[in-house]
């Protein structure tokens, strides 16, 4: 059972008591990202959440990480395009040393110059371990196509330029409108007493300084048509993305996608990972999945290959798509995707985390949380006519963007190849 409250300030409250375990997992989620963001001060929601780790008026950068070393506890933090957690597991007897640590990363941080100026070299170099991720260029490709013009087509880590731009007097005024309460929600999981745990709260959380003016969301939306991108790098494998429009956040519509991508390409017994890998042998990895975001959504086909075969690989996908465009899937592929979903997602609400994060998620995107009961009968009620809505839905040709990165001395001659495959 969840339990929801608010603070005297304002910050969203979700709790689940899980008695029988050890551990509580806490997390603070903040609504920023790259939906904030614009071009010149893109990569600032994650620099900002690199730097409340660097100190505060009460500890060091080694005073946060020690502490938490000290209770065998785990902290960390991650940004995504929507928003920023900020997490720590710990023993549950140790939570109110969690809470306090939380509490003073976020109101007491310093963000000191000399700190702002070492973490962009931190910053830097994990830009450049990114651009040596062939898979992940291949992404940030693609987004760039079909997100054009708008927050979602820029990278989560910003770029050289915009990272060395970045000044203490734009990061506070960032992170002072959006670290505010009304964009933040804790979540709690584990073995706790939540009246206990609501008091420390409040008292920990009483006296931030945070939030001048709410920074609302970019809403502006893409327009989403057929677009091609190659990008020449010296590596061994080809990576090859095909983007088209999916389902926003909160629609029902999510759950047929999510079966039918699992019979598509969502898992190894899918039709793509069997068809082109194993019974083909022309490729290591491939898959697809859906991606929600507010106003719209992705649905994302990827191969990685060697060069010489990204034309036999592409007519294969095609197949495969218009074989499900015709005969969508069977009634037993349909049992099976329905119970292979249930239990991913049972297995994967079992850990404190899991469980911490989905909720807190749900609420600071959906202002709502939705029980297992509701998210299995949800699946359950899977019928094949929605099952032809999405994939009449998703498999649009006139929306398809294709990405590939690899070693292509010929970009031109593969486009004209590819337009014939998908765009004919």
């Amino acid at each position: 059972m969840y339990l929801k409250d608010k603070l005297d300030n304002g910050i969203r409250v979700v709790m689940e008591k899980i008695p029988y375990v050890n551990s509580v997992s806490i997390g603070i989620l903040v609504e920023n990202g790259i939906m904030k963001e614009d071009k010149h001060v893109n990569g600032i929601s994650h620099f900002i959440e690199h730097m409340l780790f660097k100190g505060t008026k009460n500890r060091t950068a080694k005073d946060i990480a020690t502490l938490i070393d000290n209770i065998g506890g785990q902290i960390n933090a991650f940004t995504s395009t929507e928003y920023t957690c900020f997490y720590v597991k710990v023993l549950d007897k140790h939570l109110p040393i969690a809470i306090n640590l939380l509490s003073d990363m976020f109101n007491n941080s310093i963000f000191d110059e000399k700190d702002i100026e070492k973490e962009k070299g931190v910053i830097l170099e994990e830009i450049k371990m990114y651009l040596d991720s062939p898979e992940d260029l291949v992404y940030d490709l693609l987004n760039e196509l079909m997100f054009e013009d708008t927050p979602l087509a820029l990278p989560i880590l910003g770029s050289y330029g915009t990272i060395n731009n970045l000044d203490r007097e734009s990061i506070l005024k960032y992170f002072h409108n959006n670290y505010i309460p009304e964009n933040m929600v804790i979540s709690i999981v584990g073995n706790f007493d939540d009246k206990d745990t609501l008091k420390i709260l409040n008292n920990d959380f009483a006296n931030g300084s945070m939030g001048y003016t709410n920074n609302s969301i970019n809403n502006s939306l893409p327009n989403i048509k057929q677009k091609m991108g190659c990008q020449v790098k010296d590596i061994e494998q080809l990576n090859f993305c095909i983007g088209m429009e999916g389902v926003k956040r909160g629609s029902d519509d999510i759950y047929p996608l999510l079966v039918m991508n699992n019979v598509f390409g969502g898992s190894m017994s899918s039709r793509l990972f069997q068809n082109i890998r194993e019974e083909k042998g022309l490729v290591y990895s491939v898959y697809s999945h859906p991606t929600s975001f507010q106003d719209i959504g992705a649905f994302t086909i990827y191969a990685g290959l060697g060069v010489n075969q990204i034309i036999n690989v592409a007519q294969l996908i095609n197949k495969n798509i218009k074989d499900l465009k015709i005969n969508l899937i069977t009634e037993d592929e349909l049992i099976k995707s329905k119970e292979q979903l249930k239990g991913n997602y049972i297995l994967g609400m079992e850990g404190t985390f899991s469980r911490m994060f989905d909720i807190g998620k749900s609420e600071l995107l959906l202002g709502k949380i939705l029980s297992p009961k509701e998210v299995l009968e949800k699946i359950d009620n899977v019928k094949m006519e929605d099952i032809k809505r999405i994939v009449d839905k998703i498999f649009d040709q006139t929306k398809y963007n294709i990405a590939y990165v690899g070693k292509i001395f010929d970009c031109e001659r593969i486009d004209n190849q590819l337009k014939e495959i998908f765009f004919s």
